[in-house]
């Protein structure tokens, strides 16, 4: 056996036990235990974000800030939006909104904000505001009249899920880092996009109101992110951490604002009505960042 055989051979066990390891399916003695890891195979996973490390601002030779758009009805992007039916399927499988949601709920995950720019908190009374929409019906606006009570049949509750979620925005920081001589990349916020849910409440309105529901730091939710699993296509006994797949850029975004002197403005502001002259700009910032890389080894 050469070399090569061998190499394959160690590579497929290790495969094989980290699969068995990370979802014990080959193990399980009811359908309750998969899933569930003993304590030595925790102790063995060490499952941990891998931290960023630190990095002083004089090793910062140049930065710029953007903020992208990652459009769940691409293809590549749907680890982020399936699934949206959890009724038949696992509790360890979960889009990144209802991840989010439920978090910021139990209160592992407390520094959500307004907008991109961190300087607004927003409470869990602001965030399930935004998220539910209550309306009372003609019958109950006749019995509060006649009785000043309403019935809660009569009142309708319509509440946004994973499905009603259309985008995510992403505010990121490109940075040129002179000590390792390279070009790197720090997810800073994370927002989920998605219509009022007053417009669930009228679907004949044809109601396009896209709003940005709250802003995460990103930071602060990567131990939630680390144990929340996404779907690997490629091999389903490795899932990916969504701490993972948003740290390596497994997605496809598109740039539709960067930080300049006209105060952050948007693409579309200065490029109206011409969509595909705004995706060309996109393309033209995301050059320059490159650019910027390629002319550090130029002399």
């Amino acid at each position: 056996m050469n070399l090569k055989n061998v190499v394959l051979c160690v590579f497929g066990l290790g495969m094989a036990a980290s699969a068995t390891a990370q979802v014990n399916i080959l193990n399980a003695k009811t359908p309750e235990d998969i899933g569930k890891k003993t304590e030595a195979q925790i102790a063995y996973d060490n499952d941990t974000p891998l931290p960023y490390g630190y990095t002083d601002e004089r090793d910062v030779l140049w930065s710029k800030t953007t903020w992208e758009i990652i459009d769940l009805d691409e293809r590549v992007n749907f680890p982020l939006y399936y699934p949206i039916d959890t009724n038949n399927i696992g509790a360890d499988r979960r889009s990144l909104y209802d991840v989010l949601v439920r978090n910021i709920k139990n209160g592992k995950i407390q520094d959500v904000y307004v907008d991109s720019y961190f300087t607004e908190k927003r409470t869990l009374q602001d965030i399930e505001a935004s998220l539910v929409y209550s309306d009372t019906t003609d019958l109950g606006i006749e019995q509060y009249n006649a009785e000043g009570v309403v019935d809660p049949q009569y009142v309708r509750r319509f509440s946004l899920n994973s499905g009603d979620i259309e985008e995510w925005h992403i505010r990121g920081y490109w940075y040129l880092d002179k000590r390792q001589g390279e070009l790197k990349y720090r997810l800073l916020g994370i927002c989920p996009v998605a219509n009022e849910a007053r417009s669930k409440a009228f679907p004949d309105d044809n109601i396009d109101s896209k709003v940005e529901l709250f802003w995460v730091w990103f930071p602060g939710a990567r131990e939630v992110l680390h144990e929340a699993k996404a779907f690997n296509r490629k091999n389903t006994s490795q899932p990916i951490s969504y701490d993972h797949l948003l740290n390596s850029r497994r997605f496809h975004a598109v740039i539709y604002k960067e930080d300049n002197v006209q105060g952050d403005r948007d693409v579309k502001e200065y490029i109206n009505d011409n969509a595909l002259m705004q995706l060309l700009e996109s393309d033209r910032i995301k050059e320059q960042i490159r650019n910027i890389e390629i002319d550090l080894w130029n002399y």
